[in-house]
């Protein structure tokens, strides 16, 4: 059985809330990633922010990312994935809510993060194209 843990990207890290979309877009340099999950004060998720958030949902609107914190683009239940999950758990959640990409979790605690590009390094071209009509169709 292949589960979230066998195919994420291991070492995610959380962005607390109360941090600035500055810090943010500078801690996804520092990374090379794209989005990065949020925590509250006690470590837990509560969102997840990405470099399109920033850009889309700060600064076109014409407000200051060093004045904005996460916390303000985090709307709604944030999904995850346990570590244990069967891959077919993975793309339910995913195709679910049409998302693209799912903090792992491992005993409340981020072990990792699987976006699209660790799906097509893991799954047939079936479960691919199932995945991107599914999540892009809409």
């Amino acid at each position: 059985m292949t589960t979230a843990k066998d195919i994420m990207h291991p070492g995610a890290q959380w962005i607390p809330a109360h941090e600035t979309l500055d810090r943010a877009a500078q801690l996804m340099r520092e990374l090379d990633v794209g989005a990065l999950p949020v925590s509250d004060a006690d470590e837990r998720l509560c969102g997840i922010i990405t470099d399109r958030d920033i850009v889309v949902e700060c600064v076109a609107r014409g407000h200051d990312p060093s004045r904005v914190t996460c916390e303000a683009l985090c709307h709604g239940t944030p999904r995850w994935i346990d570590s244990s999950a069967d891959v077919t758990e993975v793309l339910g959640e995913m195709e679910g809510h049409q998302i693209r990409r799912l903090p792992v979790i491992e005993n409340k605690r981020l072990v990792g993060m699987i976006s699209e590009a660790d799906l097509a390094q893991h799954l047939s071209e079936d479960q691919i194209a199932h995945f991107a009509e599914r999540v892009y169709a809409r």
